[in-house]
């Protein structure tokens, strides 16, 4: 089990959950490495996986009306990234996860994960605690859109999560922000 250290840590974190639990939630994850660009999901399709970063980065993004790239979630090592609304609904997703540097993932299918709702209760708490805090990032960040200039927007995202900043291109960075790569290039420079 020590290519799960890092999730066991991720969800003992979340749960009190027992050993023998434990081990059968991780035996429902399968490990896989993803190069640089590679996408794991193309909009249109069902998300029918979620994902578990050991090392590497992921993003979702969609194209909006006028073509423009409009990246919604990063995840790094230790957080899960899926297409939530898809994987919850089965319906075709609404957005692309693509892979932003070489990764070594863990993931786990719907019904995989569904099914140990049911055979494991304490997972059922793992998901609403999920769920919970994936609400709360949307909401705060659909409140710094409406509330924040761009320049407060790039000074709370270097706050809360410098990797962004340090790891990712500045278009992906500004696509994240919803600004312009100039817009970004400015704020940058008077920082």
């Amino acid at each position: 089990m020590a290519n799960y250290i890092e999730l066991t840590k991720f969800i003992k974190k979340n749960i009190n959950i027992e050993d023998k639990d434990l081990k059968i939630v991780l035996s429902y994850f399968k490990t896989i490495k993803k190069s640089k660009n590679d996408i794991l999901l193309s909009n249109g399709k069902n998300s029918q996986v979620s994902y578990f970063v050991k090392k590497g980065c992921l993003r979702l993004f969609y194209i909006d009306e006028e073509g423009k790239d409009v990246t919604r979630y990063i995840a790094f090592e230790n957080q899960f990234a899926t297409e939530l609304v898809s994987f919850i609904t089965n319906e075709p997703a609404q957005e692309t996860i693509q892979v932003i540097e070489n990764s070594e993932l863990l993931y786990i299918t719907h019904d995989d994960f569904r099914h140990l709702m049911i055979i494991v209760p304490k997972w059922r708490d793992f998901y609403n605690i999920y769920l919970e805090k994936a609400y709360v990032n949307n909401s705060k960040r659909l409140h710094s859109f409406t509330a924040l200039d761009a320049s407060e927007r790039y000074k709370q995202l270097f706050k809360i999560n410098p990797n962004i900043v340090k790891r990712l291109p500045n278009k992906t960075v500004a696509s994240y922000i919803n600004i312009s790569q100039e817009t970004l290039s400015r704020i940058k420079s008077k920082i």
